[in-house]
Order: C-alpha cells, then structure tokens, then sequence
C-alpha cells in the first residue's frame, strides 16, 4: 500500500501547511507558482519540512513533465533518459527534480549545468544541507534559494489531525502533544509513526505510540550543517556564561554520539581563547577534562564534560590574549620577516659579537625590544585581565 504521507500528500497551495514566508499571499514562491513563472530553483530545509511536495505543486502549475530523481541512485544517465534528443520538441516543459542533491558529485552537478543554463530542463534541487557548502557555484548561480523552515507545532497538530482523519483514529490531546514533541517538525516521521502505531494496535494511545516508536531520532548530520549549527550555540553559551544552554547543546551532541574527544578538545580551545588571563587555571580544568575522557570514555565521560563545560560557563572571560595573537600575526602577515633588534640576538660566535648582537642586553630592559618598524606597538591591552562584565543572573548563578 502507498504510504501515508504519500496519500494525504497536498495537490496544491491551498491544501498545503506551514513555509507561509514563502507560499503566504504576496510571498516569492506562491507568485512564481501563481504566475506559471519558469526558473530553476533550490529547496533547503530539515527532513519532512514540504520540499518534494512543494516541487510537484510548482511543476503542476507550470504544466510540466515532471521527472523526480533521487541523487542518492540516480546516474548522468538516468538524466539522459529524460532530455529531449535529436530534433524531438517537447510541447511541455521539462522540470527535474533531483532529491537530496548535495549527494551528486561534482562532475555529476556539472553535467546538470549546459541543461540548466539553455534552458532545456527547469531544475529543482531539494537538500537537507547548506547549498552553499554543497552545490557548486556555476550551479548555485543559476538557481535561486528558497529556505523552508522547520514546520511550527500547529502545523504539525493539523497535519496529525489530518492523517488521523484519513485513519479514522482517534487521537487524544495527550498523544497529539508528543506526537508533536517527538517528531521534531518533521510531517514524514509523524506521519510515519502514527501509520504504524495504527497498523500494529489500531489505536492511537500515548502508550501504543511510544511502542511503535521505540528510539527516537535526534536529527544531527557530524559532516553536516546541524553538526556546526549546534557546536557554534555550545561554544557562544559558554561565551555569553549560559551554563542551562551550554550543557543543553552538551546534551544534543552527547545523545547523537558525537566524539567526546571532539567536544573536549572545543573547550580546551575555548578555555585560552575566551577566558585566557581573567581565570588561567581555565585551561588546566579544560585539559583535565580532556584527559578524563580520554581515559574514561563513554557513557561515565558525559559527567566529566559536564563538569567542565559548567566551570568554563561560569567562569570569568577575557579575550585579551587571543586578540593580541591575532593583531601580532596581522602584523606578520603585512610587513613579513622583520629584522630583529641587535639588543635581543643571541651572539653565538666572534663574528657576532663583533656586530654588537646583544650588546648592553638586560634581562629586565625596558626598552622596546620589537623590530623598530613596529615599535610602541601595543597587542595585548591591559594585560592585568580586564574581564567581560557579568550580568545580575550569572551572579546569582555562582553563590
């Protein structure tokens, strides 16, 4: 039988839920569906968010022939198959739909390309992954960029309400809420579970629910953008001394198995960068962490790195050190390999000891000891550790 989310799928704008910020009245997608304007396009958003749906809606508007691929089986000549050849015209328009596109190569997206840019085919990319990282440019460059979002609990309550409907299964407000919570914005996962809880109990039950379930998928990609999205808020609450959201992005990473290691070496960084002079013994707890989960592992590691990732929170933060690093290699970088002062090189035989390397040297010298070019240059600002002020709450947090 034909799976659910393919049965209830929405034929048109108006059946369609959720993305209102690009199907809403007046919004860039509905205009080019409504309008029949032909253009090539990608559709970036999370799992179950409308992607492939809203690539049939458009094809049907523009009354194309329509052809989906999967980049995940699809071949140049599974592409092919699907040009005109010779002298043959087709009274159609040609819209290819390639889902998953990130997983073309690029020799692959590169022979999309001629196609594209003649104008022989309409393409529709749909990706789970930064199109900026994943699709090549010449490609990227000739196809606009719809973002979808993650679909919002009401949406996901009325397209539950929806299937169940087309079920005939009760639901109680109880099980909708989890159903919600645990599909995580996803409508195929949803719909998915509520097909086989009905399948295997024929009711709808909170408890019949979570048995159909059994695990819970958390979505996290580690070569894909979720894996940067959520190390990026880890280390911005260790920042900003949110201790609740550091050690809840903590908790994502550790959920989805992510290497500790990892996650351990981030807040060894994160302890000179961030914290620096305003709490020194920062990078000694950092390093002891690391080791601990090193030598522990999961699953009793977790608690180690929580440990950590509370003391680095709620720490004091300096960046002094680390922008006076960047500054020094600036300078590098622009005015290369400057000559030494004679005061502070090392004189290792006659010959420079003649040259006067290191004459009149003093350990406690007060002189600049910078090449001339940049000295009374200043890198590190107040070196006594001004840190960041902490606001009313973080002070609560620590008495």
């Amino acid at each position: 039988m034909e799976p659910l989310a393919s049965r209830i799928r929405p034929k048109n704008l108006d059946e369609f839920v959720g993305q209102k910020h690009l199907i809403g009245p007046g919004k860039p997608l509905r205009i080019a569906i409504e309008n029949k304007e032909l253009f090539s396009f990608i559709l970036w958003g999370p799992p179950g968010s409308g992607k492939t749906t809203l690539a049939r809606i458009y094809a049907h508007s523009v009354e194309a022939d329509f052809h989906e691929l999967s980049a995940v089986s699809a071949s140049k000549e599974d592409i092919k198959k699907i040009l005109p050849t010779g002298t043959l015209q087709f009274n159609k328009p040609i819209v290819l739909f390639i889902d998953e596109i990130h997983r073309f190569n690029k020799a692959q997206q590169d022979f999309l390309l001629p196609y594209v840019e003649r104008g022989t085919i309409t393409f529709i990319g749909a990706t789970t992954e930064n199109p900026s990282f994943e699709v090549i440019s010449p490609l990227l460059s000739r196809c606009r960029v719809f973002v979808l979002e993650e679909l919002h609990e009401q949406d996901m309550e009325n397209i539950i309400l929806r299937a169940s409907k087309k079920l005939s299964l009760k639901i109680s407000r109880e099980s909708l809420d989890w159903l919600v919570a645990v599909a995580g914005g996803d409508a195929r996962q949803a719909l998915s579970i509520l097909e086989t809880t009905k399948n295997l109990y024929k009711t709808a039950t909170l408890t019949h629910l979570k048995e159909a379930v059994q695990s819970r998928h958390i979505r996290y990609d580690k070569k894909g953008e979720e894996h940067y999205n959520v190390v990026s808020a880890f280390i911005k609450s260790m920042r900003a001394s949110q201790s609740d959201a550091a050690l809840y992005y903590l908790a994502r990473m550790i959920e989805v198995g992510e290497d500790p290691l990892f996650i351990a070496r981030r807040m060894v960084i994160f302890a000179s960068e961030d914290i620096g002079l305003a709490q020194p013994t920062a990078l000694v707890v950092a390093n002891a962490v690391f080791r601990a989960v090193e030598t522990v592992g999961y699953p009793e590691a977790t608690i180690n790195l929580a440990h950590g990732v509370a003391y680095l929170s709620k720490a004091e933060k300096n960046r002094n050190v680390y922008n006076a690093l960047r500054s020094a290699q600036e300078d590098v970088k622009k005015y290369g390999a400057l000559p030494v002062p004679l005061l502070v090189r090392n004189p290792i035989t006659k010959l420079m000891k003649n040259l006067n390397y290191g004459k009149g040297y003093d350990k406690y010298t007060k002189e600049d000891l910078l090449p001339k070019k940049l000295q009374g240059r200043v890198y590190l600002k107040n070196a006594s550790a001004q840190t960041q002020p902490i606001s009313n709450q973080t002070k609560k947090e620590r008495t």
